[in-house]
């Protein structure tokens, strides 16, 4: 699940590099045009050194951009090649120019914690451990039983107990049980203490779940506002005043400069739309691993609790 997880993520890396390298690549040929057209004037005296510097350093800047972007692409296709175990003639493959368009729609997840208690694999394998553990101990008996988590959805009628009233509950309510056990005597203290540091292990993943599910969820939520924003009000915007800027130029109405000061800030409109587009979509990747594990706390031991284990500072 965490090999899928980051091919996916190269996977959208790569082909907003593509994008991005084409675009830039359209960019470059038209400042190439600006600057022949600035050294001509500068010749017959109709552009001062001034101007024809300001066109000269936007191509320079463009080319200097356009390299950059062409070996980012370059590296990240790499490394989805890497992700995807390829060789040989499989590296032919062709990658889309440019990433998928925005859904309509963003995913409504009210009750994103409880999905990802109920759907973590990670965490299943945790209390499947925790069973394992207590089996292997010979434990069958359980006394009593604790709710690790207390965070879901519910609706349910309870019964008042001084008026005898139903009333109806809404709230959140997500029971994770796990069992306790009469350990007993004191030759099994061990036993016990390793059983109870394995529970809080267990609590402190699915609370790590929780905070895991939230902030891929409002990440994707953010992210898919900020790129809607520039598909649906910055680039039409955009367009528009291109549009506009090319009729008063062709009306002789503003110069060249004007002109090509427009292209500049759409170009970098256009970028940034893109890396937006390319943010939604490694976010929508995310909020997935988020909820159904492979790809998010790596840092966190997934070595399977043993008997061997400490148990100190439990509760």
């Amino acid at each position: 699940m965490r090999v899928a997880a980051d091919t996916r993520r190269a996977f959208y890396r790569a082909v907003a590099s593509r994008e991005l390298s084409g675009i830039l690549t359209q960019a470059q040929s038209a400042a190439d045009t600006a600057s022949e057209l600035a050294a001509r004037l500068g010749q017959t005296g109709a552009m001062n050194k001034l101007d024809q510097a300001r066109e000269q350093v936007f191509l320079a800047e463009v080319t200097a951009q356009l390299a950059a972007t062409r070996q980012r692409a370059a590296s990240e296709r790499e490394a989805l090649i890497r992700w995807l175990g390829l060789w040989g003639v499989d590296l032919e493959f062709k990658l889309p120019n440019a990433l998928p368009a925005l859904p309509r729609r963003a995913q409504t997840l009210p009750a994103i914690e409880a999905e990802a208690i109920r759907r973590r694999v990670d965490l299943q394998i945790a209390r499947m451990e925790l069973e394992a553990l207590a089996r292997s101990y010979g434990l069958r008996q359980a006394t009593r039983f604790i709710n690790i988590l207390d965070a879901g959805y519910a609706d349910k009628l309870t019964k008042d107990k001084l008026t005898g009233e139903r009333i109806r509950d809404r709230g959140y309510e997500l029971e994770l049980q796990v069992p306790l056990f009469d350990f007993g005597e004191v030759r099994v203290r061990q036993a016990e203490q390793t059983y109870l540091h394995a529970v809080n292990r267990l609590a402190e993943k699915a609370v790590n779940v929780r905070s895991e599910a939230r902030d891929a969820y409002r990440v994707y939520r953010s992210t898919y506002d900020i790129a809607g924003h520039y598909q649906r009000e910055v680039l039409p915007l955009r367009k528009i005043i291109s549009d506009e800027t090319m009729l008063r130029y062709g009306a002789m109405q503003i110069d060249v400069f004007s002109l090509l000061a427009e292209a500049r800030q759409r170009l970098n409109a256009t970028i940034t739309a893109v890396e937006a587009k390319r943010d939604f979509w490694l976010a929508e990747g995310n909020l997935t691993t988020a909820v159904v594990g492979g790809g998010l706390g790596r840092s966190e031991s997934s070595r399977p609790m043993t008997a061997t284990d400490g148990g100190t500072d439990v509760h």
